[in-house]
């Protein structure tokens, strides 16, 4: 029998089935797809190399959250058409597919597009499209079913932004002309609400998976509380939620995630644990209250979605990886699920993501299955609950068969529900 290999083997990891929760489209952009659309598109970029972007922009460690999002501003100007945003969806869903990540939410912000000559429909169907071709092309593949591979599916998510600005996009520099007698807070709020209802129209009416809605950008200073409509009109209507929380802000910004916005799922969550930063005086025992949350979230099997690179590169308070809130996470048993943020920006995929977690943390066999088969789990598949167990099945038999081919049987002991 062959020697059992490392949990943290590169060519194990890479042969599992992964799926990736937390993307974003446009900080996922190939360099090289940057560069050809800003020089036809006439967008000027600091550089015109990949490896110039690189040493200026899209760097290994950045400053702070603010440097991490410098990049953004010369992602979004490339894709204001329908023809740019159908090319970016498609070759990150392949770049996905290459790593055997077979379930992918793309997420990001329709608003930050719309233009005198792009809607909201020509938006989310150009970047529906380009899933859609890859994914047809994968799935009917000779090498897909010669491997017995799972079938790659998708869904959209669509960001509301917490603040905006007359930089952000034409469309937000209207809508805060529109609106130049309410105040600011009211403008956000009703700005998620009109794109709330604009995602339960398209995905009801013309079949677009859009499969959640999320809520981005600065915590601090922007409660999630402002944009309780918006949330409140998608949980009436069944579109799942997952919300920012917690990324740069303490326990009561998941806190309102959950209860306010009807979080089904939580980005980062960092800060969960946070006590120091917990500011209502009426929590007297900070301990208990963070016990409370915590317990809270493991029993309603909340899925955390950890980006470990991304919060390395914009956190001033997180030093080194091992500092990573992520082993309380496991200490206390919560559902997590391993995620990218941003391919492009992080420099990173599913497959690092995966291998640094296990070269940091102390993950058994055991604990990796579940992580891996939560992202599955506890995905807003856009099939039916019984297409969901169906696919979720083909992927831990495939996850299962994969296991076997390196010599990672579990014993008993080792196997534990999943609650």
């Amino acid at each position: 029998m062959n020697k059992q290999k490392p949990i943290d083997d590169p060519a194990f990891i890479q042969a599992l089935p992964k799926s990736d929760l937390h993307v974003h489209m446009d900080g996922s952009i190939r360099l090289a797809t940057l560069i050809e659309l800003a020089q036809r598109q006439k967008v000027r970029l600091p550089a015109y190399s990949e490896e110039g972007l690189k040493e200026l922009v899209f760097k290994e460690r950045y400053t702070d959250l603010g440097e991490y999002l410098e990049g953004f501003k010369y992602i979004v100007p490339v894709l204001q058409d329908e023809e740019s945003l159908e090319r970016v969806a498609y070759e990150l869903a392949w770049d996905n597919i290459g790593e055997k990540v077979y379930y992918l939410e793309m997420r990001f912000a329709p608003q930050l597009h719309i233009n005198h000559n792009l809607n909201m429909l020509q938006i989310l169907s150009s970047v529906c499209r380009g899933l859609e071709r890859a994914s047809k092309e994968f799935n009917r593949s000779v090498q897909k079913k010669k491997e017995h591979e799972p079938d790659f599916h998708y869904g959209i998510i669509v960001c509301a932004m917490r603040m905006f600005d007359h930089s952000f996009s034409h469309y937000y520099q209207q809508f805060s002309q529109m609106l130049q007698f309410t105040e600011f807070k009211q403008q956000t709020g009703l700005a998620s609400l009109e794109l709330a209802r604009a995602a339960v129209y398209l995905r009801d009416k013309y079949g677009l998976p859009i499969v959640g809605f999320d809520l981005a950008g600065q915590e601090n200073g922007y409660p999630a509380l402002d944009h309780k409509l918006a949330f409140h009109y998608a949980h009436q209507n069944f579109l799942k939620s997952t919300v920012h929380a917690g990324e740069a802000y303490g326990p009561e910004s998941i806190y309102q995630a959950i209860t306010e916005l009807y979080a089904d799922r939580l980005g980062h969550a960092y800060h969960l644990f946070s006590e120091d930063l917990l500011n209502d005086p009426k929590i007297t025992d900070k301990k208990r209250y963070v016990e409370s949350l915590t317990e809270y979230i493991a029993d309603r099997r909340i899925t955390i979605e950890v980006c470990l690179t991304s919060n390395l590169q914009t956190l001033p308070d997180l030093h080194a990886m091992d500092e990573h809130s992520f082993h309380k996470m496991l200490k206390y048993g919560l559902s997590t699920t391993l995620c990218t943020d941003n391919r492009t920006v992080s420099n990173t995929s599913v497959t690092k993501e995966i291998l640094l977690a296990l070269r940091t943390f102390n993950i058994n066999a055991r604990q990796l299955k579940n992580m891996v088969i939560y992202g599955f789990k506890r995905s807003f598949f856009p099939g039916s609950y019984q297409d969901k167990r169906r696919y979720v099945r083909q992927v831990i038999d495939y996850y299962e068969n994969i296991e076997t081919r390196y010599h990672y049987v579990q014993t008993d002991s080792e196997l534990q529900d999943d609650q």
